[in-house]
Parts: C-alpha cells; sequence; structure tokens
C-alpha cells in the first residue's frame, strides 16, 4: 500500500509541475492551447501553441499525467495537430532553415 502511495504522490508533484510549466508558457504567450500525444514507452507529450504563435512542448512520464496536467492548467486541448490549430503556429529562418537541412541531408545539429 505504501509503494501505491509513494507513486500517487509522485504523480501529482509531476502533474502539478507540468501544470504550473504551462501556465506559465500561457502567460508568456497571451494564452496557450495544447495536444497531447502518446510517445510510446517514454510517455506522452504535450505540445503548446500560443496565442502570439510561439510554441513549445513538455513531456510527462505517462498519458494520464499529461492529460491531468492540462486538464489543471485549464487550456484548450484538441484531440490533432492538425487544421486550424497547427495553422496557429509561426515559424522563424531557424526552424526553416533547421527543417530545410535535414530534407537535403544537411547536418541535424547545426
Amino acid at each position: 500500500m505504501a509503494d501505491t502511495q509513494q507513486v500517487d504522490a509522485k504523480a501529482e508533484r509531476q502533474v502539478a509541475r507540468l501544470a504550473k510549466q504551462i501556465g506559465t508558457f500561457s502567460k508568456a504567450h497571451g494564452g496557450a492551447e495544447g495536444q497531447v500525444a502518446y510517445i510510446g514507452e517514454r510517455g506522452a507529450r504535450i505540445v503548446l501553441v500560443g496565442e502570439d504563435g510561439g510554441w513549445g512542448d513538455l513531456v510527462a512520464t505517462t498519458y494520464e499525467i499529461a492529460q491531468q496536467a492540462v486538464e489543471k492548467s485549464g487550456i484548450t486541448v484538441h484531440e490533432a495537430f492538425d487544421g486550424e490549430f497547427a495553422a496557429k503556429v509561426t515559424t522563424g529562418r531557424y526552424e526553416w532553415t533547421r527543417m530545410a537541412g535535414i530534407q537535403v541531408g544537411g547536418p541535424s545539429n547545426g
């Protein structure tokens, strides 16, 4: 029983930490929306898009923790990263240069 309580307490701390980070991102970007994606054994990725087009992501150890964190943060959550939601992302020269380099076999760390 004690092991279950420790796991639950650890999960609750992770949910609270992620929700705080989401809230900080949202405040810095005039609001935010998100999407949670399962990434296998590593857990789940929370993709965030700010009202100003800024974007970022966080990783949770489980999909359930990610879901709880976005719910606790109060942001709008999308089922998929497509269409109107994806169009809100603003990319700059860095992202385009980086993507082009990867596409044409350029360095992946430059």
